[in-house]
């Protein structure tokens, strides 16, 4: 089956659609106002440090600060002056209660794991990357340990370490790449084989290699020169992106809709991946891009709550600030003879559907799944099975617990970035997010409760009542002889106006003297 990388280039917004068979798998938007910040690069000014959470929040020249964790600080010259001390004599213990646990002799943290007040103090100045963009009401997880990216290799520079990428599983492969690296890299450094450079030569793995290591030069030189806290590196476009890390001999095309980025992904591709730039596809048709593939309606599709089945059944996905829960229901599907086969028939659909929403909609985190309970074991066996399979092609990592004595099943994704809710909508300034709103007949009970308590404090004078129009209606038709009731408690007349400009949940009371 093909697989088509699709690009819709605009001035206020570049959307990425990785389309297999015609299905839309992935779903990337990128906006120049909105523009994520994974990848940068900042001087950043240590503000404050939190032994207790074992972090520190940095300024790095953003609305919020950013969030530091313990491990992901560069402790490489505080642990070597410890262990000096512990060369020449010092009583430091050479392990902690991490590791032994029931020794009440072993401080809190060893030479080799130092307290983040150890590492850090207010006031210094650090050289951060942001890990993880601002996510709702949190600043950026940031992180010390540097990665830059290219088309075979990630550099770690500040870190000693050569790691192959897990979807390499052929063990010779595997130990042949990494003589490669151990063979090219410097001493002290670091590299992550993608999982694109399984075939590659060693030329093309020194190429980047020596790519990678100038650009990292020119990172320091920009650091010396920063304000802090200032920027010092800014990561590529979503557009290049999405040709350095999805574009492979599995893509039969890359289609983008823009001359002049059309241009410069030809001069980027051409830079690492010659062979494929034939790929690279202008688009000029007169109807737009997203439309002649026929996935606009299901990028509109994306953010709804209710996913339809096939079969019938559906699921509900409601995400909230900790978690999100997905619901699994039989729907207008009501089988054939069998109750446990549709409910089984109805799950394993679902199963399906649920692994490509996730990677669609970008939804990281805890996930919670309801399924329609089964009684069977072998049910839940293969349901399990399945569940692992559909997320074998997911690139985030995860995380698939066995299905509870209740039907629930719990996951965890790698959160890389927004989830796509998040960046297409926006809260409901109405209901603030709830999703529901006060209903017609307690609007009208506060209102009359907000005309006694100003009644009583207001000496004479009538009152007006504006309302929306629907809610006029019942105050003046069903709640008329509660209205008059008030009318003698308050010794005041009380009139109703529909006001058509008002929302449902927004009234006036104007007291006229």
């Amino acid at each position: 089956m093909y697989t088509d990388i699709l690009i819709n280039a605009a001035p206020y917004e570049n959307r990425i659609a990785l389309v297999e068979g015609g299905n839309l798998l992935e779903f990337h938007i990128e906006r120049p106002a909105e523009k994520g910040m994974v990848g940068n690069i900042y001087c950043g000014r240590v503000v404050r440090v939190l032994p207790g959470m074992q972090a520190a929040f940095v300024e790095i020249g953003l609305e919020r600060t950013g969030f530091l964790y313990v491990d992901d600080v560069h402790a490489s010259s505080v642990v070597a002056r410890l262990e000096e001390r512990i060369a020449s004599g010092g009583d430091e213990k050479r392990c902690c209660r991490r590791h032994y646990p029931d020794d009440p002799s072993l401080t809190n943290r060893c030479p080799t794991h130092p307290g983040i007040e150890q590492l850090l103090k207010e006031g210094q100045t650090v050289l951060v990357q942001i890990a993880k963009d601002p996510l709702g009401t949190k600043g950026a997880r940031l992180t010390c340990h540097i990665t830059l990216a290219c088309r075979n290799l990630v550099f770690m520079p500040l870190t000693d370490h050569i790691g192959i990428s897990r979807k390499i599983e052929n063990e010779r492969v595997r130990e042949e790449l990494r003589q490669k690296i151990e063979s090219l890299r410097p001493a002290g450094t670091g590299f992550i084989v993608r999982t694109v450079a399984e075939n590659v030569t060693s030329a093309e793995i020194e190429a980047d290699m020596e790519f990678l290591m100038l650009l990292w030069d020119d990172i320091q030189a920009a650091a010396r020169r920063s304000p802090v806290p200032g920027l010092v590196y800014k990561d590529i476009s979503l557009v290049l992106r999405s040709a350095r890390d999805l574009l492979t001999d599995s893509i039969n095309e890359v289609v983008i809709d823009s001359a002049e980025e059309h241009e410069r992904l030809l001069r980027f591709v051409s830079t690492f991946a010659p062979k494929l730039k034939s790929r690279i596809v202008h688009y000029d048709g007169e109807v737009p891009l997203f439309e002649a593939y026929g996935i606009e309606g299901a990028i509109s599709k994306a953010a709804d709550k209710k996913v339809w089945l096939r079969s019938g059944g559906y699921i509900i996905i409601e995400t909230t600030e900790a978690l999100t829960v997905i619901d699994v229901n039989t729907g207008r599907y009501v089988g054939k003879n069998d109750l446990a086969e549709t409910i089984y028939k109805t799950n394993m659909e679902a199963v399906r559907e649920i692994a490509a929403q996730l990677r669609l909609r970008n939804i990281g985190g805890i996930i919670i799944i309801d399924f329609i309970d089964m009684e069977a074991e072998q049910h839940r066996e293969a349901l399990h099975k399945a569940l692992l399979d559909a997320m074998a092609s997911d690139r985030n990592r995860v995380n698939i617990l066995r299905m509870s004595d209740f039907g629930l099943v719990q996951i965890t994704r790698q959160r890389a970035s927004e989830n796509l809710s998040r960046t297409l909508n926006e809260v409901c300034p109405c209901c603030c997010g709830e999703g529901e709103v006060k209903s017609r007949r307690t609007l009208c009970y506060e209102i009359f409760r907000k005309i006694s308590r100003d009644a009583a404090t207001i000496s004479s004078g009538s009152l007006t009542v504006r309302v929306n129009p629907r809610l006029a209606e019942l105050l003046l038709r069903e709640e008329a002889g509660h209205l008059r009731r008030l009318e003698t408690e308050t010794g005041r007349r009380i009139a109703v106006a529909a006001a058509p400009e008002l929302h449902l949940q927004r009234y006036e009371l104007i007291w006229n003297e």
